[in-house]
């Protein structure tokens, strides 16, 4: 009989769990090299999870060196000044690949709203209230966790915002 690997724990579900918040998750094959825009969206696809209901972690950074976390569905493009409105800022700009790593922990395309190194202001997209379950990244590439969106914002103490651009 085969044995079954033990999955490792990334930062994201250790912080989860000692939280007591409930979610799954589910692996998948990772495309290491796969750095495009429309990553979420082959993910939620290839795990059969509606990508309205999947969403991906954006850094941006505010005027004054500060950061704000953006989820937003897989499928849709962040509207930096709605966000820039919702966080209180002036503006924002998207992170650079770059700095991910040494800011949160994570790696592009594994970036999760929990388990940053710092807690950051975190905004949700609205629409994430209309599911009962959403998808977010584990904290590495290949795993995806499923959670009450309400347990989410409550546990990184974000707030829900109309985030996406308009006419897509």
């Amino acid at each position: 009989m085969a044995r079954r690997e033990k999955l490792q724990k990334t930062n994201a579900m250790r912080e989860l769990e000692a939280a007591g918040v409930d979610f799954s998750f589910e692996t998948y094959e990772a495309d290491e090299g796969d750095d495009s825009s429309e990553l979420g969206l082959r993910v939620a696809q290839a795990l059969g999870e509606d990508p309205a209901s999947s969403f991906k972690t954006l850094v941006c950074v505010a005027p004054e060196a500060g950061h704000v976390v953006c989820c937003i569905p897989v499928a849709d493009e962040l509207d930096l000044k709605k966000a820039a409105v919702a966080a209180g800022e002036k503006s924002l700009s998207l992170m650079h690949v770059r700095d991910l790593e040494p800011t949160t922990g994570y790696v592009r395309g594994g970036c999760s709203p929990v388990g940053m190194r710092k807690r950051f202001p975190t905004l949700i997209d609205e629409t994430a209230q209309l599911f009962d379950l959403i998808h977010v990244s584990g904290g590495r590439r290949g795993l995806s966790l499923a959670l009450d969106p309400a347990d989410l914002a409550a546990f990184c103490g974000a707030s829900f915002s109309d985030l996406v651009r308009d006419g897509r």
